[in-house]
């Protein structure tokens, strides 16, 4: 039972990581309707300035107190992301209001390719390492009703925690705020919203800053726990059954099917991966993200899609 419930936690940590990637492609899709593709590079660019801003901030200011320095460069990262935002909007997505999905779906790729080279010229191509202080040992948990207790890991456990709280403040953002309305507007209709006042371009700013903020959390918990290297705009694509199980439009749906998928890839690595050869983990997000495909493409929470002709 105790090695069950640790493997349990054991997914349920890593499907909070893939949660936080998994956000961003809702936070696009509910403000523009198309998925994002360029998700993984914002992950990726984002976690390369926050290891090379955590560098070189000490060393310009003469700053001797780490919190006090990862503090300062998660400031000029968040603002960072906010011009990263400006420049998307500003070069690209203004001249394509209102065009198809597939236009829009194009033009996240061709962002996608652009900030991975442009992550390269900046910071460079090594790889680096983030320490924001958070705890690395493992720690021995209901010790009183098991022999030599459970085996948890604090790094994973806070990364719960965060991505738990940001999860509820953008569930709040969305659903009580006068932008998070304005949001869910645009997304409904490029048209309609611009007709009622709402202004287009200052609303893709704000989401794809908030997405880029995202990003940066995201990318500094996968940063502390693997390092950052260029692999890791990959871990979109670990985000993807994430998406189409919670469902592309619900935020909370993003957390619980990266916890689905987190605990179906542990527990049946552990337990049924002996069977086969191993190798489950690999495949079973795509697998289970293929059958929701089939029989309820919406995901678990999103919303069913109905085109009156």
């Amino acid at each position: 039972m105790a090695f069950f419930l640790e493997t349990l936690f054991g997914g349920l940590m890593t499907g909070m990581l893939y949660s936080l990637v998994a956000l961003g492609f809702v936070l696009i899709f509910k403000a523009s309707g198309v998925f994002n593709f360029a998700q993984g590079a914002m992950v990726l660019v984002a976690a390369l300035a926050m290891a090379r801003f955590s560098e070189w901030i000490p060393v310009w200011l003469g700053i001797e107190s780490k919190f006090l320095a990862n503090l300062l460069a998660f400031a000029v990262c968040a603002v960072f992301m906010w011009l990263i935002a400006v420049c998307i909007e500003r070069f690209a997505l203004r001249y394509l209001v209102n065009q198809e999905g597939t236009t829009l779906l194009m033009a996240t790729i061709g962002i996608s390719y652009f900030m991975d080279g442009m992550g390269q010229i900046i910071f460079g191509s090594s790889v680096y390492s983030i320490d924001v202080g958070m705890p690395k040992e493992p720690a021995f948990i209901l010790d009183s009703m098991f022999q030599g207790g459970i085996l948890i890991s604090l790094e994973d456990l806070t990364a719960a925690v965060v991505a738990a709280a940001l999860v509820a403040a953008l569930a709040f953002f969305f659903q009580y705020t006068s932008t998070g309305r304005a949001l869910r507007a645009v997304a409904d209709d490029h048209q309609a919203a611009q007709s009622i006042g709402i202004p287009l371009n200052r609303i893709w700013v704000v989401v794809w800053t908030v997405a880029g903020l995202v990003a940066l959390v995201a990318g500094i918990i996968w940063g502390s726990k693997y390092g950052v290297q260029f692999t890791l705009s990959t871990a979109a694509l670990r985000a993807l059954p994430v998406v189409i199980l919670g469902g592309l439009t619900s935020v909370p749906g993003a957390i619980i099917g990266g916890l689905i998928i987190g605990v179906g890839e542990k527990l049946s690595e552990v337990y049924l991966g002996p069977f086969v050869g191993g190798g489950i983990e690999i495949w079973f997000a795509y697998v289970l993200a293929l059958v929701f495909l089939l029989f309820r493409p919406q995901g678990l929470f999103g919303e069913k899609i109905i085109d009156r002709v």
